[in-house]
């Protein structure tokens, strides 16, 4: 299969915890994030969400900031007892892409 992906995908030690933006579930999922771009982000969860679905996520990145953003779900993948998802994120600041993209440029060197 083609990898697609515009910018190059990190794997990142980290966890986020998400909501859904429309109010109707005031429940928070921990998810294990897989890969990580300026764009994007792929993770696993025991929740199901659903594809096309806006939820609002806090990101720790690498040093220990939070990032605050919005994720739209693209993908879903169904991984043994868990999901795997692909999420672009929407509206992310200039500021905050600019750190993943640092924190990837650290890495490969």
């Amino acid at each position: 299969m083609e990898d697609r992906r515009k910018n190059k995908r990190t794997d990142m030690d980290s966890k986020l915890v998400i909501k859904r933006l429309d109010g109707d579930s005031g429940k928070e999922a921990t998810i294990n994030i897989t890969d990580v771009s300026k764009n994007g982000i792929g993770f696993d969860c025991k929740e199901a969400l659903q594809i096309g679905e806006v939820y609002e996520a806090y990101l720790t990145i690498w040093t220990k900031e939070v990032i605050h953003a919005f994720l739209q779900i693209v993908r879903i993948e169904l991984k043994g007892g868990e999901y795997g998802y692909g999420a672009i994120f929407i509206g992310m600041p200039e500021m905050d892409s600019a750190r993943i993209e640092v924190y990837q440029t650290f890495n490969e060197q």
